[in-house]
């Protein structure tokens, strides 16, 4: 071990957390200063365009700088930028505003509402102990790694990475502490300080960032590049078609996220005493199947058979079949997620207290605690991205940093797009990335004549790449808190996983948009 490894095994979580603000501390004050400076450098240097594209760079360049450094809250920034476009004239208030009409909008509101009901009534930590009690998974450090790193990658196809880990990771810290007592009691390793607890720390964090990548209600910064992306090409993704296009892909991501992981950190037993036990007494204090359980299991299951009912049917009948037009019409997803998050409000728990009374599945008091922020950060993307291509701004971007750049190709641009995504995200939010990479790859693409959707796409899934810093992701930051994970270790397993993932995510994307047809 070095001696940068055995300081940074020394790190309390308060320490963790400490280094962490220390860093966001310096990055907003100068992210602060650098964005009114930016500012007004576009708006008095880019004369040589027309006032709504001078204008709409000027607020770009802002909005980047903030949502980079984190200078102000994200969303507060996306209310500036939004209001910014309308108080210098890049836009009128109807053609603004009208963004959070948007049917995205409302498949946020349906999915985390969804979202919070399965928090609310345990259902996502019971789906997470049901798998760890399978015969065998919880006395093998090699299968337990595995278990936890599936359920990340699984549930967070549906509710977003920091919530999963935010499940996961309190049950992963009990597994660690309970085999570790046992070791140490017996004269063993303290596991609580091993390369096995560190692989399970990263295989949680890591896990739910590719697995969100499955559907594109996964992680927040999904649904808006996927917007982005339909608005400026005018090609639609359907639920289905982007489960089609990513599924494989994270398969194989998540396959050489073991082996990565392993690999760097290898096991130093064979046998964990006391998991098991762990994992049942953790079973037994849930108790039975509750009706809330139950109901959100039933608005969940309507939720996804409406999302993908559509896409079903055009893959069996085809586009041009009149019931498929249709339910592509009438069954949006943002339809579908209202629908499904109002069976919530109607399905009644059992009766409670003397006067019997009947309470919902989910109360407004507890459904509005879904994260708003990231709807404001939705509209101002979308925003944004509407308003390059009204004023001709797109098009003026896209043909410089094309020329500047030097990309021709369709792989060269893909490329340019991953690399982007990437290393934004490792400094900023995931939805703030997608909201800054997709707006310029695109544009980039049609200035060189390749199609602009595969590009789009890959900046999008990259987005939610960051797997290097603690400050990367809050799934990152909530692992590293632990005190279970050495930064040198975070950085090193980051950084492989980053090379390796980005080219699986190119190469995947290359591979499998002509196979669904996209």
């Amino acid at each position: 071990m070095t001696n940068l490894e055995a300081t940074d095994q020394r790190l309390t979580p308060a320490d963790a957390l400490d280094k962490q603000e220390r860093f966001d501390q310096i990055r907003g004050r100068i992210g602060l200063i650098l964005g009114p400076l930016a500012f007004a450098i576009v708006l008095l240097a880019a004369g040589g365009l027309p006032w709504p594209q001078r204008a709409l760079a000027a607020i770009f360049v802002l909005v980047i700088l903030w949502w980079v450094s984190e200078a102000v809250p994200l969303s507060v920034t996306a209310l500036l930028a939004i209001v910014l476009c309308v108080f210098m004239g890049v836009g009128d208030e109807h053609t603004v505003l009208g963004a959070f009409g948007n049917d995205t909008i409302f498949t946020f509101l349906g999915g985390f509402i969804l979202a919070r009901a399965m928090t609310v009534h345990g259902l996502d930590r019971r789906i997470a102990l049901r798998l760890l009690s399978l015969p065998s998974v919880a006395r093998s450090p090699i299968r337990t790694m595995i278990a936890f790193g599936g359920m990340a990658a699984a549930v967070s196809a549906f509710i977003s990475n920091t919530a999963t880990v935010a499940m996961l990771f309190p049950i992963g810290l009990g597994v660690v502490r309970a085999v570790s007592t046992i070791s140490t009691e017996k004269g063993g390793q303290d596991l609580q300080r091993s390369r096995w607890a560190t692989s399970l720390m990263l295989v949680i964090a890591y896990g739910a960032s590719i697995g969100g990548l499955i559907t594109p209600i996964g992680a927040p910064h999904q649904l808006i590049g996927r917007d982005l992306i339909e608005e400026q090409t005018g090609e639609t993704i359907n639920f289905f078609e982007w489960m089609m296009l990513f599924g494989p892909i994270v398969l194989v991501m998540f396959a050489v996220l073991c082996v990565v992981l392993l690999l760097l950190n290898k096991p130093e037993v064979s046998r964990l005493e006391g998991a098991e036990e762990y994992v049942a007494s953790q079973r037994i204090a849930l108790g039975k199947f509750s009706r809330g359980e139950a109901n959100t299991c039933i608005a969940f299951v309507l939720a996804v058979v409406l999302w993908t009912a559509p896409g079903i049917a055009s893959l069996i009948l085809g586009d041009a079949n009149e019931l498929v037009i249709t339910m592509n019409e009438h069954i949006t997803e943002g339809v579908a997620a209202i629908f499904a998050s109002t069976a919530l409000f109607l399905l009644p728990l059992p009766r409670v207290g003397k006067s019997g009374r009947r309470m919902p599945t989910l109360t407004w008091q507890e459904a509005v605690k879904i994260d708003w922020g990231v709807i404001l950060l939705f509209g101002a993307g979308t925003v944004i991205g509407s308003l390059s291509n009204k004023t001709g701004l797109a098009q003026t971007l896209g043909n410089g940093l094309s020329d500047a750049l030097g990309v021709s190709s369709l792989v060269s641009v893909t490329i340019l797009a991953a690399l982007a995504a990437l290393i934004i995200s490792e400094t900023t939010s995931n939805t703030a990335s997608a909201g800054i990479v997709v707006p310029i790859v695109v544009p980039i693409a049609v200035a060189v004549g390749v199609d602009p959707l595969i590009p789009g796409l890959v900046a999008t899934a990259a987005a939610g790449y960051g797997f290097m810093l603690p400050v990367s992701t809050p799934p990152n930051a909530i692992v590293y808190g632990s005190g279970m994970v050495p930064l040198t270790k975070m950085i090193r397993s980051g950084i492989v996983f980053d090379i390796v993932g980005v080219t699986l995510l190119v190469a995947g994307v290359l591979i499998m948009a002509p196979i669904v047809g996209l």
